[in-house]
């Protein structure tokens, strides 16, 4: 039987079931699940063909979301923190994350366009199904990455019903990769892009923690490509269309979001220097971050529930009970950071192996990665 953490659910292989050699100890599906509690669903919309026409299509996106604590934890706060490599991106809710660094409701991940539907989207559902919450505010997450090449970017083809879908049909266990979700319509060094996910088993202080990783990857050259160490992109620059026509956008463009989850109690700070350690784990795939790309990042640790949570009951109440955090102490934490980094790479290369060659808007062409070629690439 082909284990989660090699192959896809569709029995085709990822990066490390295609023989690419990766550091570190996945989990037993090697995707941001394996923290408990964690749930990921999809809702991926692929219609049309052909010229575009604003409003019908061609479609080609979706939406992704992700609940740190399931269904059942939603308004419950968890520390989070997040980080910007550069913000030429939109991630919403950030502000209330700096200020109270809890994260209390399911995020989202979608297209440049569908930040507001999607934000939207989030509060009806989380009302709907946990009304309590109404006596509040609710400030969701909501990153987007730009797949105007290939979908009709601005036909509002993401809204509440398809952030419900995407948020009832979330689940735990190994998850599908590729073209799904927010990922659909994206493009990562200049062959099919889209979600990808990867985690790490990590020893802090004789106590393993599980490190998981979920990207919506829409960044990177084609020439800048490093796979395992070795810059193969220099090798592929054929069939090159995104890049070779010179639409719109230059090498480079696109965006990459990226949530980081742990079971490792933190502190909100700490969870932020978790999210700045994404870079790095990009950095080893080859990308030197353009600036047309909105690289942001979020980490959010399953732990200390509640205890950051700010409801309206705490502030009218005349007497506040004292709350406390548990924390890996911070000369422990490097075992953390090198999980980040180390499944954020294999994330960006489970991305490109699940690539499949998409045809969009107007007859644009997003090449899938040749996964034929890696024996040869990577001798």
């Amino acid at each position: 039987m082909q284990s989660p953490q090699t192959h896809a659910p569709d029995g085709s292989p990822r990066a490390r079931g295609c023989g690419i050699t990766l550091d570190g100890t996945p989990g037993p599906s090697n995707a941001i699940t394996d923290v408990p509690g964690v749930e990921v669903g999809y809702r991926t919309i692929v219609s049309g063909d052909g010229p575009l026409v604003v409003g019908t299509g061609p479609v080609r996106t979706g939406v992704t979301t992700v609940l740190p604590l399931g269904r059942d934890g939603v308004g419950q706060s968890v520390p989070a923190g997040w980080s910007s490599l550069n913000g030429n991106g939109e991630m919403t809710g950030t502000a209330w994350l700096d200020e109270v660094g809890g994260l209390s409701l399911p995020l989202a991940i979608t297209n440049t366009h569908a930040v507001g539907p999607v934000h939207r989207g989030i509060i009806d559902w989380a009302l709907a199904r946990h009304p309590g919450l109404g006596q509040g505010w609710l400030l969701p997450v909501v990153a987007e990455t730009w797949d105007g090449y290939l979908n009709d970017l601005s036909g509002n083809h993401v809204g509440s019903f398809e952030v419900a879908s995407a948020l009832d049909s979330a689940a735990g266990g190994p998850l599908v990769e590729g073209s799904v979700g927010g990922g659909t319509g994206m493009s990562c060094y200049g062959f099919k892009g889209g979600t990808g996910t990867a985690s790490r088993l990590v020893d802090v202080g004789g106590r393993t923690y599980t490190v998981g990783v979920l990207m919506q990857a829409n960044f990177g050259s084609r020439r800048e490509l490093v796979i395992a160490g070795r810059p193969v992109g220099r090798a592929l620059l054929d069939d090159n269309p995104l890049e070779d026509s010179g639409w719109l956008a230059p090498p480079g463009a696109g965006s990459c979001i990226t949530v980081v989850a742990t079971d490792a109690p933190l502190l909100p700070g700490q969870c932020k220097a978790l999210a700045r350690r994404v870079s790095f784990g990009l950095a080893r795939t080859g990308t030197t971050g353009s600036h047309f790309s909105g690289d942001l990042f979020l980490a959010f640790s399953a732990s200390n529930v509640g205890a950051l949570d700010s409801g309206i009951g705490d502030t009218v109440a005349r007497s506040v009970p004292l709350r406390r955090l548990d924390f890996v102490p911070w000369g422990a934490i490097d075992p953390l950071y090198a999980g980040v980094v180390q499944a954020v790479e294999e994330t960006v290369l489970n991305v490109l192996v699940a690539g499949r060659t998409m045809v969009g808007r107007d007859g644009h062409r997003s090449p899938g990665f040749p996964v034929e070629r890696l024996p040869e690439l990577l001798a």
